[in-house]
């Protein structure tokens, strides 16, 4: 089974054990579970004490990376393995991996290649069992990534991200970011522009100012543009001036057409929404009154429906996105695991009028 989704962030070095402790905090709320965490041969433990890893990190880490073996708890009373680690500096120099990391052993843990719907006597939609499915996802997803990135108020961790892939791709590449700040919405254009561009890794200049990250994308040549791949095969350009634009644009105007974008899901995607609205309700109506799913099989009016190439490819196509503003002024953006957030980002810089 394929592992996933990975999980990045990125924090100060002198704060990074305190993050990582605090992720580790409100990942586990079922704590009976052991955590296993190990920095080096010579220096581990189990324990179900979140305070006993953290005190073996301020020990020890600086001279060593750590990470942590546990069970983090998603809805539906639903529980994963999980890995979490954090890198030195040092490390991330030699190796960037994200100074702080995350991935769950099962990718399916996330995205289920099974669903229990009650599809009653209407026609099977390969459509509106996606949309289904991205409901699943998602929720879990956001839960997870501020969970990791926000675990409390401290804003120890300004940006992070998700995605299928085991690197820390250009931010327009993941499936969902988070910014501690929503102001500096413009960051994840401009960690894209230099990463794309310079080939630069993104937790190697994710800490960098805003400042900083417009300097990096005014000092490529003139009209330079870069190649963004998506969906199908599918593929744009993004250049340097609407980047510059970008990051000129109030932050305000900027997140308001991202939303106003992510509020239109494309003619496919409302189409199938009436029929996945009738068959959730009507599988909430088979489920037992204390929120157990009946069983599947002869008789049962719940069918399990596999998820196939055609539901994976719809999603990639079409998976809708979501924009959730947080209580403290952060922000994130979401759409299913298999999809990217650049069509988001294509569609609110050209409302803006800053790509053609």
């Amino acid at each position: 089974m394929r592992e996933g989704p990975f999980f990045f962030a990125w924090c100060d070095e002198a704060q990074r054990v305190d993050a990582f402790g605090a992720a580790l905090s409100a990942l586990i709320k079922e704590p009976q579970y052991c955590i296993r965490a190990i920095m080096d041969r010579d220096t581990e433990c189990n324990t179900t004490s979140v305070d006993e890893v953290v005190a073996m990190l301020r020990a020890h880490f600086g001279r060593t990376d750590a990470e942590a073996y546990l069970v983090a708890s998603l809805s539906q009373e639903h529980f994963v393995h999980c890995i979490l680690r954090c890198f030195t500096d040092r490390s991330e120099r030699l190796r960037p991996m994200g100074p702080l990391h995350m991935h769950a052993r099962e990718i399916e843990d996330f995205t289920p290649m099974h669903m229990d719907l009650a599809l009653g006597r209407g026609p099977r939609s390969v459509q509106a069992e996606a949309v289904l499915a991205w409901h699943m996802a998602l929720e879990d997803l956001v839960d997870v990534l501020l969970r990791f990135c926000a675990p409390d108020a401290s804003g120890r961790v300004p940006t992070g991200g998700c995605t299928t892939a085991r690197t820390w791709l250009a931010p327009v590449a993941l499936c969902a970011t988070y910014n501690a700040d929503a102001r500096d919405i413009g960051r994840d254009l401009a960690l894209s522009w230099i990463c794309l561009h310079d080939k630069e890794r993104v937790s190697r200049i994710a800490g960098l100012s805003l400042e900083a990250l417009r300097a990096r994308v005014d000092a490529a040549p003139p009209g330079a543009h870069v190649a963004i791949r998506y969906g199908g095969g599918c593929s744009s350009s993004l250049s340097r001036e609407a980047v510059l634009k970008a990051l000129v644009t109030p932050p305000s105007a900027l997140l308001e057409a991202l939303e106003a974008a992510a509020e239109v899901p494309d003619g496919a995607w409302r189409a199938a929404e009436p029929r996945a609205r009738e068959i959730y309700e009507r599988t909430l109506q088979c489920r037992d009154s204390d929120g157990r799913g009946a069983e599947t099989g002869t008789g049962s009016p719940l069918s399990e429906v596999e998820i196939t190439l055609d539901h994976f490819e719809f999603l990639v196509d079409h998976a809708r996105y979501h924009i959730q503003r947080l209580p403290g002024g952060g922000v994130v953006l979401a759409t299913h695991p298999y999809r990217t957030l650049w069509p988001l980002w294509a569609d609110a810089l050209f409302a803006l009028g800053l790509v053609s």
